[in-house]
């Protein structure tokens, strides 16, 4: 799953691939975007844990995964 989070006051986004499911996803941005967890907190394929702060967030983006070409080909 890639999500993209954009941050106030930032140039750019954060995108990650998580192997957390859209729904999964979804419940921590709207617990912090309630008020009910101070970060919004997601892992990684990797295993590492990337934290933001609710009160930072300017949006997330929920999107399936892009397939990645390996090789030469003809377009």
């Amino acid at each position: 799953m890639e999500v993209k989070i954009g941050v106030q006051h930032a140039p750019r986004e954060i995108v990650l691939e998580s192997g957390q499911s859209a729904e999964e996803v979804e419940n921590a941005v709207s617990e912090a975007l309630t008020g009910k967890a101070p970060l919004l907190s997601l892992t990684d394929d990797h295993g590492r844990k990337v934290l933001v702060p609710a009160d930072r967030l300017a949006y997330v983006e929920i999107g399936e995964p892009a397939q990645r070409k390996v090789g030469f080909g003809t377009l």
